[in-house]
């Protein structure tokens, strides 16, 4: 089995790839200042972006949920890789054959970890199904395809592929590449037989390649062609170790550029939904992959958006009971996103794919354009179902219908729905249902809670309700962060406040800082992380020797995980000055002497009063002298400041 990998390669595949290259495949970065790069964070859910990117750092660091590190811990985390694995990833992404130590480079599967097997087993399958779309088993799939109105370029474009319709032919392929009946049952690929021995899980069917944000293909969806097939219309890969449903979105490869780019996502019901929005030119469509649009799914999306104003998600529904029912759950799941939500109804029960047939790729986009408000949408599905030529049917959806609008924040907002919802009634006095939407507003305030709350309602979108209320936690910055800025510390205090500032010029910018800094000793910290910080510097060498791969070194001499997180976080945040230079960095280093040396003064200064005139002549002599030296240095830092040092 190979053996630990080569110190030497993974340093050279850390410095090959940027990582503002990596994080991007997975999230919308942009300008945080100070040559960093800021974005919502992909580890925990939040509105506005704390989550911090340096580039010429290498390192990423969250100021919400403290997650950090280099570009190896940021592809472990996200894609819950082993070290070796997310060494693997990027050294394949970066041309880089790795060198195994106790016996060399395998370049086979026995060194490989059990995630990039199985995204390569799925890469190597899709492309075996790419090349069986053109045999002349296939001819079913390219007419199905044709009728559907995709040509050969387009099932190139979105990897379309086939199956063939025997028991192994896939399984035994990939054999011939190396990979384990184990590898290809894990990855769904194959499942096992009555014999016991694995046959292929999708046969005869049309293929579609689901791949994750990055690219990699992670399953597939398979479209039954032949009547004698007694499966599912659609059937999806099972979830694996790589394969998620709840997880992925189909297209979000090809889409999420120009998702970041407009600030909006179109989504679409099905496969060859994407595929005709994106040839109609509405090219941030995207899909579930057999299941509900959920959860999960926003957090991919609001990645992308980002905590943008103008940012907005379109869902595309049948025009049916299914359509509807679909529109209202995602109604329910309005308010997690920071982002305008709306609904395009496709007409005559025509899908997106069915209209641009009918009717070309110009009704795709005017489908899509033609959008209404998800929250208006709602409003009027609630009321449609009381019957409102009599007053206790007025009144029945009034009921249903006031809570939403209640809970709108903004109550001019409000007030402007109130009065919309008054004309859908079909009640001529609108100062009714005004006073009716306040009335419910207020007893939800005085019971602490939502109104509506226990209705499987929320709150309007984010256009109905204007900008968006934050709580402090949402709030991203790193000044708002020194929430929890680690174990024992407060920055409200002038001197832990200076100790970090000094400590982050320590790692930004050893060069401003040294060879002074060096001769600070940890117990000149006060806050205990700060002291650790400080000796993990010392172990490192010292800021002096700052070189390029400095941060890495000091990362390495930390003696856990929490110190290396401050580490990170340290050598991520800004510097809190206008202008860093070495007049600033000074007066850092000045004040947490000073305050070091008046600490001592101080202590020194109780020694003598618990010695008292009786004790012996030498030691208080001895004393006197060192509190007349620190004295004495302590006015020079007072007067000439660095120089003073």
């Amino acid at each position: 089995m190979a053996g630990r990998i080569n110190d030497d390669d993974v340093k050279a595949v850390r410095d090959a790839v940027p990582i503002d290259a990596v994080v991007s495949e997975y999230l919308q970065l942009r300008n945080a200042g100070g040559g960093n790069l800021k974005g919502l964070c992909p580890f925990h859910d939040e509105k506005s972006p704390s989550f911090q990117v340096s580039p010429s750092k290498g390192l990423y660091h969250c100021f919400g949920c403290q997650a950090g590190g280099d570009t190896l811990d940021f592809i472990m985390k996200i894609d819950h890789l082993s070290f070796s694995e997310a060494v693997e990833r990027l050294a394949g992404t970066a041309g880089i054959t790795l060198r195994y130590e106790e016996g060399g480079y395998t370049p086979g599967q026995s060194g490989r970890g059990e995630r990039i097997r199985l995204v390569e087993a799925n890469k190597a399958a899709a492309q075996f199904y790419v090349d069986q779309l053109d045999g002349a088993e296939a001819e079913i799939g390219r007419k199905f395809l044709a009728s559907r109105g995709f040509d050969q370029a387009a099932a190139a474009h979105f990897g379309v592929g086939y199956s063939p319709a025997g028991w192994d032919h896939l399984t035994r392929f990939l054999r011939g590449k190396g990979f384990t009946d184990k590898e290809l049952i894990l990855s769904g690929l194959s499942q096992d037989s009555r014999s016991g021995k694995p046959i292929d899980r999708f046969r005869g069917r049309l293929m579609w390649p689901i791949r994750d944000i990055t690219g990699e293909v992670v399953g597939f969806g398979a479209r039954k062609l032949r009547d004698d097939d007694n499966g599912p219309k659609y059937l999806n890969t099972p979830e694996t170790p790589i394969y998620k449903k709840s997880q992925v979105l189909y297209g979000i490869d090809l889409a999420k550029k120009e998702i970041a780019k407009t600030s909006s996502a179109v989504v679409v019901e099905g496969y060859t939904d994407v595929m005709a929005c994106h040839l109609a030119g509405v090219t941030t469509a995207i899909a579930t992959c057999g299941t509900a649009f959920g959860g999960d799914h926003i957090k991919i999306l609001r990645r992308l958006l980002m905590d943008n104003a103008t940012a907005e998600v379109i869902f595309t529904f049948d025009g049916d009971a299914a359509g509807q029912k679909a529109a209202l759950r995602a109604f329910e799941d309005d308010q997690k996103f920071a982002a305008e939500t709306s609904i395009a109804i496709t007409p005559g029960g025509m899908d997106p794919c069915d209209l641009r047939l009918a009717e070309g790729d110009a009704a795709v986009a005017t489908l899509v354009s033609s959008r209404t408000p998800l929250f208006e949408f709602a409003l009027r599905q609630m009321v449609a179902r009381h019957n409102l030529e009599n007053p206790a049917g007025r009144a029945a959806a009034l009921d249903e219908a006031a809570p939403v609008v209640a809970a709108i924040k903004n109550i001019a907002i409000q007030h402007e729905s109130a009065v919309q919802l008054a004309g859908m009634l079909g009640i001529r006095d609108e100062q009714f249902v005004v006073k009716r939407v306040s009335q419910v507003a207020r007893w939800a305030r005085e019971r602490g809670g939502r109104p509506g709350q226990g209705h499987g309602q929320q709150q309007g979108s984010g256009h109905q309700q204007g900008a968006r209320t934050r709580s402090a936690h949402d709030q991203g910055s790193p000044e708002a962060a020194a929430h929890t800025p680690g174990p024992a510390l407060n920055l409200r205090s002038p001197a832990h406040r200076t100790e970090r500032e000094l400590l982050k010029l320590a790692l930004q910018r050893p060069a401003l800082v040294s060879p002074a800094f060096d001769a600070y000793g940890p117990d000149e910290f006060t806050a205990p992380p700060y002291a650790t910080v400080r000796q993990a510097i010392q172990d490192a060498g010292g800021a002096s020797l700052g070189t390029d791969d400095y941060l890495a070194r000091v990362r390495d001499a930390a003696p856990n995980d929490t110190v290396r997180a401050m580490v990170t976080e340290l050598a991520v945040e800004a510097i809190h000055a206008k202008t860093v230079d070495e007049i600033y960095a000074g007066v850092q280093l000045v004040q947490v002497r000073l305050r070091a040396v008046d600490r001592r003064v101080h202590d020194i200064q109780g020694t003598m009063s618990r010695l008292g005139p009786n004790a012996p002549a030498e030691q208080l002599a001895a004393v006197q002298q060192e509190l007349w030296v620190l004295q004495q240095y302590g006015q020079r830092l007072r007067n000439r400041g660095a120089e003073g040092l």
